[in-house]
């Protein structure tokens, strides 16, 4: 694996040399095809993964099929945070948003370093802590917001992680990442789409003008985003 691969996911670059040069040997670059299950809700995890330009998002699944986005994981952060947390499992699943590739690590490798204590443990239960607020403020969101801003939020916190600014992404997929009906995301996406901040076309959400979205978004997206750059070092804070 290159060198440079230490740059792509921004945890991995806020780790102090001597701990990424013990963890390199095992770092496997693998891709992510959108819409594989990561990890299944109640299943072992093996591998935790650090995405690079893929993201992964966090979902519950009801009885009958229905599904909610409670958060989502890009170059900032890692996929499995219940294998260093004591749980081992977890009651969500974590499905591929965004194809690209992550580095995957196997887990007893990283539970190995995390007893170590020191500074991967501290940056990693950082990072904890800014994915549970990221959670809760979702679970806020969902609830007492429109769509239309469920959706900037959506949109704006996925290209954060993200290289670029363009998205593929059905409307039926986002929908069912947000709990709502298509529907209502069509709608949604179309006013964004008649005021210039988006393009969408078959599958791809280009945004245009993200100052304009980030007006219109609910104040959740802030919340999240200032977490995020308070908990994290600067490598990784955006």
């Amino acid at each position: 694996m290159p060198p440079s691969a230490r740059s792509l996911n921004r945890l991995l670059a806020a780790l102090p040399h001597a701990i990424y040069e013990r963890l390199l040997p095992h770092l496997e670059l693998v891709p992510l095809k959108l819409g594989a299950s990561v990890y299944e809700a109640g299943g072992k995890q093996p591998y935790v993964y650090f995405p690079t330009n893929s993201i992964v998002s966090l979902l519950y699944v009801m009885k009958d099929g229905a599904s909610a986005e409670i958060a989502v994981v890009g170059n900032e952060g890692l996929v499995g945070i219940s294998l260093f947390m004591g749980g081992e499992t977890t009651p969500s699943r974590a499905v591929v948003q965004s194809a690209g590739h992550a580095y995957r690590l196997k887990a007893k490798v990283l539970k190995a370093e995390f007893e170590f204590g020191g500074a991967l443990q501290h940056l990693l239960l950082r990072y904890t802590q800014a994915l549970i607020t990221q959670m809760a403020q979702t679970a806020v969101c969902n609830r007492h917001h429109a769509i239309e801003q469920q959706l900037c939020r959506w949109l704006l916190l996925s290209a954060d992680r993200l290289p670029s600014d363009v998205l593929t992404m059905t409307q039926e997929l986002i929908a069912n990442m947000l709990g709502v009906r298509r529907e209502g995301v069509t709608e949604a996406a179309g006013k964004l789409q008649d005021a210039k901040l988006i393009h969408y076309s078959r599958g791809r959400i280009t945004i245009l003008d993200r100052v304009k979205l980030e007006r219109r978004v609910c104040e959740c997206y802030a919340v999240v985003k200032s977490e995020f750059d308070r908990l994290l070092p600067d490598e990784i804070a955006r």
